[in-house]
């Protein structure tokens, strides 16, 4: 069968675009050298897509089973009849807003890594967009662990990372969850600081986010000096990239070797995006 994709590099650091397909009508052949692409490029971008929220999930659940949105600030959790979408927006309606994490930035972070099985893959696609600002970036994990120094490799192996449950990217307390700022007692779960990818099989460091982190075992102290150096190499610009939406794009990131932030933007205009997340099928292993 003729095969139609195109995939094009887009940054030295990591993402590809892959143009000519259509995700509410794609072949298995397609649907694999997406997912190769995927795996090679950590990101991938499809523009100019068409979907219902059925096609989004139809789509995403050929990479494995999907994620029930989790509870947003509103108490509500998900789209209508459809509990896999999450609704990421600034949009209030009726005096309620219509989805989560506002128009503030959302600092470096990996998706849900305070789960003992984290989800391998989001998907996110745009429905509205602003006219400036909400740009989203992805650094490449597999390349800071590349960058850092054979010492501080050393001093990392076989340690431990606390990834925190207690808020989101956004900096909002999670439903059920009381404000700890301690970040020896927070809640959250431990893995490896150095984790294989269990498709790649190659390294990677996995930090999830800074806000209280903590490397166990040690002094809170030691920690942080550690973490601050460790984080240092993970957002350095030249293994970033940042993407620009426009209406029906769709970004699908490997939440096992990136991490990904977001710009504020004007809260007086409008950004509706749906994400879907595939559950991560094992624990981060060293």
């Amino acid at each position: 069968m003729k095969n139609n994709l195109k995939i094009t590099p887009i940054s030295d650091a990591l993402g590809a675009e892959i143009k000519g397909a259509d995700l509410s009508n794609l072949t298995d052949k397609e649907f694999d050298i997406i997912h190769r692409a995927w795996l090679d490029h950590c990101v991938v971008l499809l523009r100019n897509q068409e979907l219902t929220d059925k096609d989004l999930i139809t789509f995403s659940q050929r990479f494995g089973e999907l994620d029930w949105a989790p509870v947003q600030e509103t108490g509500r959790r998900f789209v209508e009849g459809y509990p896999e979408i999450y609704v990421i927006s600034n949009v209030v309606e009726n005096g309620e807003p219509i989805g989560s994490l506002g128009a503030g930035e959302a600092v470096w972070h990996t998706d849900m890594s305070y789960l003992e099985e984290p989800p391998k893959a989001s998907m996110v696609y745009a429905l509205e967009v602003p006219p400036i600002g909400g740009s989203t970036f992805f650094c490449n994990m597999y390349t800071a662990l590349e960058l850092l120094p054979d010492t501080l490799k050393e001093k990392i192996s076989g340690l431990r990372l606390k990834h925190d449950g207690t808020y989101n990217s956004g900096g909002y307390l999670r439903e059920g969850v009381k404000a700890i700022d301690d970040p020896v007692t927070s809640e959250g779960v431990y893995h490896p600081i150095v984790c294989k990818h269990p498709e790649t099989n190659q390294p990677v460091l996995y930090l999830g986010r800074r806000r209280n982190a903590y490397i166990e075992s040690m002094t809170l102290d030691d920690s942080n000096i550690l973490l601050d150096e460790l984080w240092t190499y993970a957002t350095h610009k030249d293994i970033a990239w940042g993407h620009v939406w426009k209406v029906g794009d769709v970004v699908l990131w490997d939440n096992r070797c990136t991490m990904h932030r977001r710009d504020s933007f004007d809260p007086d205009t409008r950004r509706v995006l749906h994400r879907t997340q595939v559950k991560g099928q094992t624990k981060p292993t060293a």
